[in-house]
């Protein structure tokens, strides 16, 4: 096989230990050409096979992960530094879009429209090839989420993970076999974004491209896709508000504070970064808070109590460090000294609200508090961002809850709580923040083209 670059090696570090957990080849272009081949072939015989037999075989593929959640978590510690607790939830979340991906086979459904001479009816037909990018922070549920969708309205999948996280997708290819799903039907190419994702972005073969992680490759994607007109899904970057009230219960919003921005390390696009607290509550919010953030667990990923683990990367610990300098004002946590890419969790106070760490994504366990006047100085401060993602509110107020939840601009917002993602409910952003929504119960119709058919009674 001929290659336009030579083939590369991934090599997958554990970021707790900076050890080699395992090195995977690359794939080329010329690899993709194959790929999307035999993927086309696959999908007509599975777009052809019964609804109620597609549906058979994802929830057989749900069950086979499930049989598996142990090893596909201690997988992702190893590979992601996730906590034990995240990655087993993560593996439960693949599973549980499987199941739920699969009781929409049969639910799939056109409509038909009232004409003048005859019946109208839509149908909703699969697109053929989808190519799913998924990102380095969440590797098992965010490829799930563009895949289960994809293949349950009847698409064939190409999966590339991220360079630094490969393993966990290649055994759920495996995983899918073993399930009986169709060979080549689901495939994952493992490789670097400007080799093994470009060549899926451009392949004409290609469908659609489902694409998380920053805002700017993202942009590069949706203009590359453009010439072929492809369709796109992207989940992008993040800034998100954390407003607290005054009249809020103030207790309770601090303590849930520290793992809003420190879940996954703060390597979350839905992570609250920007911490808004009403003038009047400041100093006392800050009270409580110091002690919530102090008292965070950091440290081994594999360890039971852990709360927070290490960054992915030595290039992503560099990052968050050139945004945090010693001098910052603040509050910081521990984090754990010698081999690893670890960052303690980190509130800085004190700073401008055009401050680069108060607006821009730094990905990393940091967050900035910054005070609001009333309720409009609130929502202007949460909309003073390029993104729109995620964001929570904290009030007893009902009315005032939904006022601030209507006027801030993000696409999933939780009042009391900090909950965004559940694989049954709609999840995408307002603005930078990406174009489409996943999940929910339209998940599977953003893998469809709808065709209308016109049947006169006429003739």
């Amino acid at each position: 096989m001929s290659y336009e670059h030579p083939p590369s090696l991934l090599h997958v570090l554990n970021p707790a230990t900076e050890e080699t957990v395992a090195t995977v080849p690359g794939a080329s272009a010329a690899d993709v050409d194959v790929a999307v081949v035999r993927a086309t072939a696959a999908q007509r015989g599975w777009a052809a096979a019964a609804p109620a037999d597609r549906a058979r075989l994802l929830r057989r593929f749900a069950a086979v992960v499930d049989d598996h959640i142990e090893e596909l978590a201690l997988l992702e510690v190893r590979e992601a530094g996730h906590t034990l607790g995240n990655a087993r939830w993560e593996a439960g979340n693949v599973r549980d879009l499987l199941d739920f991906a699969a009781g929409g086979v049969e639910r799939l459904s056109g409509r038909q429209i009232p004409v003048a001479g005859g019946i109208d009816i839509t149908l909703l037909e699969p697109l053929g090839v989808v190519g799913v990018i998924a990102p380095w922070n969440f590797p098992m549920p965010i490829a799930a989420w563009g895949t289960a969708p994809a293949l349950a309205a009847g698409n064939a999948v190409i999966l590339k993970p991220a360079e630094t996280t490969p393993l966990t997708a290649l055994r759920l290819a495996e995983l899918a076999l073993e399930a009986g799903l169709p060979e080549h039907l689901f495939q994952v190419l493992p490789g670097e974004g400007a080799v093994t994702g470009n060549a899926l972005v451009e392949h004409p073969g290609v469908a659609k491209i489902v694409f998380t992680g920053s805002t700017r490759v993202g942009k590069q994607i949706m203009a590359k896709s453009a010439d072929l007109v492809k369709r796109v899904t992207l989940e992008l970057g993040g800034k998100s508000p954390n407003i607290v009230f005054a009249d809020a219960d103030l207790e309770t919003a601090a303590a849930a504070a520290p793992m809003a921005f420190l879940d996954n390390a703060g390597q979350d696009c839905c992570a609250r970064t920007r911490i808004l607290v009403q003038r009047g509550v400041y100093d006392r919010f800050l009270d409580l808070l110091a002690p919530a953030v102090e008292e965070i667990v950091v440290g081994d990923p594999a360890d039971e109590k852990t709360q927070m683990g290490p960054l992915i990367s030595r290039v992503q610990l560099d990052r968050v460090r050139s945004y945090v300098t010693d001098d910052l004002p603040g509050i910081r946590g521990t984090a754990p000294e010698g081999p690893g890419f670890w960052f303690p969790p980190t509130v800085l106070t004190g700073l401008p609200e055009d401050a680069p760490c108060a607006t821009e994504e730094i990905f990393g366990p940091v967050a900035v508090v910054l005070p609001f006047e009333d309720e409009e100085d609130a929502v202007r401060l949460a909309n003073a961002t390029d993104y729109g993602l995620s964001g929570s509110l904290w009030t007893r107020d009902i009315g005032r809850a939904l006022r601030v939840s209507r006027a801030v601009q993000a696409g999933n917002l939780s009042v009391n709580s900090h909950s965004s993602v559940r694989y049954w409910t709609p999840f995408g952003g307002y603005k930078q923040s990406g174009l489409g929504r996943e999940l929910g119960p339209d998940a599977l119709t953003a893998f469809t083209e709808t065709k209308n058919v016109f049947i006169s009674t006429e003739a």
